[in-house]
């Protein structure tokens, strides 16, 4: 979405909007959370996440693109 609607059908087509994009398991995110809720709603899939610190970088890469 940082770019408009993906989909190109909407309005937002074509428009970027350069919002920041994070990820749940950026510790920014991730310490604006509750522990136990994000433990019960995204602890298990960060766990399975093999790549995890390689996506967290990625992110940060775009955002600071911006």
């Amino acid at each position: 979405m940082t770019e408009g609607d993906p989909t190109w059908a909407g309005p937002l087509a074509g428009k970027a909007l350069r919002l920041p994009v994070y990820h749940m398991i950026e510790s920014e995110i991730k310490a604006s959370i509750e522990e136990s809720v994000y433990e019960s709603e995204v602890g298990l899939a960060e766990m399975a996440l093999v790549e995890a610190e390689e996506i967290v970088e990625a992110i940060r890469e775009v955002r600071e693109d911006q």
